[in-house]
């Protein structure tokens, strides 16, 4: 019997077929990616009595482990859910094709012309939890920008992960594509994690879907470029000039819509020249919100808790919300500045001045005016499916999608030019 390989020498056999893999896709035209990946999504739903097998599984072993209610949903599979996913796959085939695409082009004094060309960035990894879709959604973007994938899922959705896996791979070769080219790893073991993040030269980047512990260890430990962000604690500014029915409709939006997703609002900032500071509370109150305040806000309404100086800090992710009274724009920006996270963030607010201020010097992936956070997603954006929202300053910031799976080249075309 052979021993299983450890966990670096596993990572290194892998990244070595995803780099062979990458070399083919980076050659293979836009047309071949859309049909191979339409053939994936055929492969899937094929392979729905065999998915919905191996889930079986996975939701057996979760429950005997004490999973949430919450986690297991996130973990279960239908045939419904099955479709979409495969309806989620033949649509990324549709999006334009980012590589190939020329930025720009320029032409030199001495006739050189240059251009700017969108090309993939090599070989992915993945990092993910719960959710065993994402495989196939990571998979599809990868592919479609001609990157290879190396798909690292969590040890509750390994038998579903391995399922889809096997499946999209089938759905690769039948249409001549290596199945090299998505790869999962086949172990549970934690050391893997670190096997990627430390891979070097073998991986060219690293994205994180998941809870605040995955992300914060990536981001920790990764000696290989992320793509990621860590909190959302995002906050919506109601300005003096507001319209009330407007601030209303916004913050409760943005707070309650869903509570549980990275573009909530946590932080209400409410401008003390703004007139309508007790209704704008009570709204949310009655929206069946817990709000803790300082002491202004506390003033305004007793129903309001204390607000310690954590919770300017913490990303709830529930129905709760921290507000405070400022005084203007520049305090507003101050606050944001302190306990922000980079993530989105958001003005209501008629008067235009005080508007543009405000976007110009929110140092966020994502500022908007007169509009809810929850748009805080890469379908809202109308880039189709999204790996993830980044909230650092260096490649792709906020919803990442195909764009953002490729880096560019500089192509060069001379006449015989020589420097002087």
């Amino acid at each position: 019997m052979t021993e299983p390989l450890a966990a670096v020498d596993l990572i290194a056999d892998l990244g070595a077929r995803a780099r062979r893999a990458a070399g083919v896709l980076a050659a293979t035209d836009a047309e071949a990616k859309a049909g191979a990946l339409i053939a994936a999504a055929q492969a899937l739903r094929g392979a729905e009595a065999e998915i919905l097998a191996a889930n079986a599984e996975d939701l057996a072993a979760a429950r005997a482990g004490g999973l949430s209610a919450a986690m297991l949903d996130r973990l279960t599979l239908t045939a419904e859910r099955i479709a979409g996913m495969a309806d989620g796959v033949a649509a990324v085939a549709r999006l334009a094709d980012p590589a190939g695409q020329v930025i720009d082009t320029t032409v030199r004094p001495n006739g050189l012309a240059l251009s700017r060309v969108r090309v993939p960035i090599g070989v992915i990894g993945i990092i993910y939890e719960s959710r065993p879709n994402v495989t196939a959604d990571a998979a599809a973007l990868c592919v479609r920008a001609g990157n290879a994938a190396i798909l690292r899922g969590g040890s509750e959705a390994m038998c579903s992960n391995r399922a889809i896996h096997a499946a999209f791979a089938q759905g690769l070769g039948q249409a001549g594509l290596p199945a090299d080219a998505v790869q999962l790893v086949p172990t549970t073991d934690r050391a893997a994690v670190g096997a990627m993040l430390a891979a070097d030269g073998l991986i060219d980047m690293i994205v994180p879907r998941g809870g605040k512990g995955l992300v914060a260890r990536v981001q920790a430990e990764a000696r290989v470029p992320v793509l990621a962000h860590l909190d959302g604690i995002n906050h919506v500014y109601v300005h003096a000039s507001a319209d009330p029915a407007m601030a209303e409709a916004i913050v409760v939006n943005a707070k309650m819509r869903r509570t549980g997703i990275c573009g909530a609002m946590e932080t209400l900032l409410i401008d003390r020249g703004y007139p309508q500071a007790e209704a704008l509370i009570r709204a949310l109150l009655a929206s069946g919100c817990e709000v803790r305040g300082d002491a202004a806000v506390r003033l305004l309404e007793p129903a309001v808790g204390a607000a310690s100086e954590a919770d300017w800090d913490t990303e709830y992710l529930e129905a709760i919300a921290s507000v405070a009274l400022v005084d203007g724009v520049e305090e507003a920006l101050a606050h944001i500045a302190r306990h922000g996270s980079h993530h989105t963030d958001a003005i209501v607010a008629e008067d235009k001045e005080a508007a543009e201020r405000f976007l110009a010097a929110v140092d966020s992936a994502i500022v908007l005016w007169n509009a809810s956070t929850q748009f805080a997603d890469g379908g809202e954006f109308g880039l189709g499916a999204e790996i993830g929202i980044a909230t650092g300053r260096l490649h792709a910031r906020g919803p990442v999608a195909l764009e953002g799976l490729t880096t560019y080249k500089w192509i060069g075309r001379g006449t015989g030019q020589v420097r002087p």
